[in-house]
């Protein structure tokens, strides 16, 4: 055991999400747990012209209080969230019998890569044609703030907003940074969590560099040709844990401890040895007090291109040696979904936490030797304490939070 005292865990009491396999939590883990993959050809988005074109596309969820043209206004991000933000509040007996917020004030912290990207996208296309018609609601609804207004103004809340913009880190960041608000007594309650949606820029920016898979994507793999991307978006509802007793809220597993840092070794690529990350990983077992090998599972960033899966494999082998922690990428099923990963991820560590069902690493033909005893086979199962998401993004973030039950 560690020799410092730990900080008071805070409750999460209500998660949901939306991915490529499934509308709700429920849906997309028990495809998950099967083995499925979610990879197909990719509609909501032009690809012609790129090297790959397919991807993981998420169908878009129906609103059935709004006319159809009041949707049309709405980013496909946002359209995302919505149903993430309420499956999330719903668990966690925060909305009333009209999908109304119990609480007026309610902080949140966010994370998204390309907020309402397409309507950016729609704005240029339709500014080369000439066309002027419907240009102002295109650019309202484009940056992260339109999407979170939605978000407020839907469920009936306000209240401070941080959104984290610090790529695939983000998810486990905006977290970590609700945490620490809960940990330091600046809130009580706060919706954390992320959302992505597929857009060009993104997409051809991607398949420019040569780094989406061709087939399929095969994190841990020493024949792995790269990443798929996805879309989709989840929500946590996190509150101090007595806040959540006393109100009698169901209890599903608790943020023990957080850590990020940020190296300089390259734009895109993590440090080769992989040591930032495991300084990540290191300090969010520290805050909890927990011994490594009271990690039962690691949900990796895991994105199954040459330099991320090396660096990650040296750094999970340095802190878990050969214990009995186990370790997956669910990105092969889901896609890589940016702003939304750790956020997702999140979401499918407890879940893990409360079923003792183990995410298989699907895909997997030659394993990489470091981490080949503790990838997870399909139908693997297990009862375990503590889960550990791990996200890594450009610039060098590193993201770890430990959750336990």
């Amino acid at each position: 055991m560690s020799s410092r005292q730990p900080y008071p865990p805070v409750a999460v009491t209500g998660v949901g999400c939306l991915t490529a396999l499934g509308g709700d939590t429920a849906t997309t883990w028990e495809a998950l747990y099967a083995g499925l993959s979610a990879r197909g050809p990719l509609t909501a988005i032009a690809v012609g012209g790129c090297r790959v074109t397919e991807g993981a596309q998420a169908a878009l969820p129906d609103w059935p209080a709004w006319p159809e043209k009041q949707l049309g206004r709405l980013s496909r991000a946002t359209r995302l969230a919505l149903p993430a933000v309420r499956e999330a509040l719903a668990q966690a007996q925060l909305l009333d019998e009209n999908g109304r917020s119990t609480l007026p004030r309610l902080e949140m912290s966010v994370s998204t890569t390309a907020c309402g990207m397409e309507k950016g996208e729609e704005f240029l296309r339709t500014l080369w044609s000439g066309n002027r018609v419907g240009q102002s609601a295109r650019v309202a609804h484009y940056q992260s703030q339109a999407q979170i207004g939605v978000i407020g103004d839907t469920f009936g809340f306000d209240g401070p907003v941080m959104t984290v913009a610090n790529a695939c880190a983000g998810g486990g960041n905006a977290i970590g940074h609700a945490f620490d608000l809960i940990r330091a007594g600046m809130a009580e309650v706060v919706l954390a969590g992320g959302y992505e949606a597929l857009s060009e820029l993104v997409f051809s920016g991607f398949d420019g560099l040569q780094s989406l898979a061709p087939d399929a994507c095969r994190p841990f793999d020493r024949g792995r040709r790269g990443l798929m991307l996805g879309e989709g978006a989840a929500f946590l509802v996190l509150e101090k844990a007595d806040r959540a007793r006393a109100r009698g809220a169901r209890i599903l597993g608790h943020v023990a401890g957080y850590g990020h840092t940020t190296d300089t070794h390259h734009l895109t690529q993590p440090a080769t040895d992989g040591a930032p990350l495991e300084r990540a990983m290191r300090r969010a077992l520290e805050q909890s007090g927990l011994d490594a090998a009271q990690v039962g599972y690691v949900n990796a960033h895991g994105t199954a291109t040459p330099f991320n899966d090396g660096a990650e494999a040296q750094a999970f082998h340095r802190v878990f040696g050969n214990g009995p922690t186990k370790l997956s990428s669910t990105k092969a099923a889901l896609g890589h979904t940016l702003g939304a990963a750790g956020a997702i991820e999140a979401v499918l560590c407890l879940r893990t936490l409360q079923s003792g069902q183990l995410p298989p690493q699907i895909n997997l033909l030659d394993p990489e030797p470091l981490v080949a005893g503790a990838l997870v086979a399909p139908g693997e199962t297990a009862s375990l304490s503590a889960a550990m998401s791990v996200n890594l993004g450009f610039g060098g973030s590193n993201a770890a939070v430990l959750f336990t039950r």
